[in-house]
């Protein structure tokens, strides 16, 4: 049988770095009660690129994409204001794609957000990497608001039962989390007064 790359021993295996990216996403509260969320997309090379028109070289560790977006949204979780940037591109039409994403003032940062970056900006409406490090800095806003969240009541769906339950892995209804937050809800192995499950 002819050995796949499954069955190497990774200590036989080299590897020679072909590209490098770094995503990096913070959040931020704002002296003025608003928050804003950052995101930052950096692609790198070990070598000399040239870019496919062959109009522009960049050389071996200096940046080829350096793009970022700043969104700031309330506690509502809707975008009052976007800010953009192209610091690095491969192509000069690139350096006007920040002032595509004035479009999204308005919409909120909750269930359905990526569609709505989809919808709004796809093909060549935007840029692909900024439209890239847009649909998961949602998850980001969210967690920028995490402290001023659990200071409130759970939010509740219309039969009455915390939104988060079933959410993710975490919160489904037969394991811990859901057993120790909202035990009515919980529905796994009934555990013992000494935490041994009964069986």
């Amino acid at each position: 049988m002819t050995p796949t790359a499954t069955d190497a021993n990774p200590s036989d295996v080299t590897r020679e770095e072909m590209h490098f990216r770094r995503i990096d996403m913070r959040g931020y509260r704002r002296s003025d009660g608003l928050y804003e969320v950052e995101g930052r997309v950096t692609d790198r090379k070990p070598h000399d690129f040239t870019s496919p028109n062959g109009f522009k070289c960049v050389p071996a560790g200096d940046a080829i994409h350096d793009m970022g977006v700043v969104l700031v949204f309330d506690e509502s979780m809707t975008v009052r204001a976007v800010r953009a940037f192209t610091g690095s591109a491969p192509y000069d039409s690139c350096f006007e794609a920040p002032a595509t994403l004035q479009v999204l003032v308005g919409l909120r940062l909750a269930s359905g957000w990526g569609a709505e970056v989809r919808k709004h900006l796809s093909g060549a409406a935007c840029c692909s990497h900024l439209k890239e490090i847009l649909v998961p800095i949602a998850t980001v806003a969210y967690q920028t608001l995490t402290m001023l969240r659990s200071s409130r009541p759970d939010i509740l769906n219309a039969q009455g039962v915390p939104v988060k339950i079933d959410s993710c892995y975490a919160y489904a209804r037969n394991r811990d989390v859901v057993r120790r937050k909202w035990p009515a809800y919980y529905t796994g192995p009934a555990i013992s007064a000494d935490g041994d499950i009964d069986r």
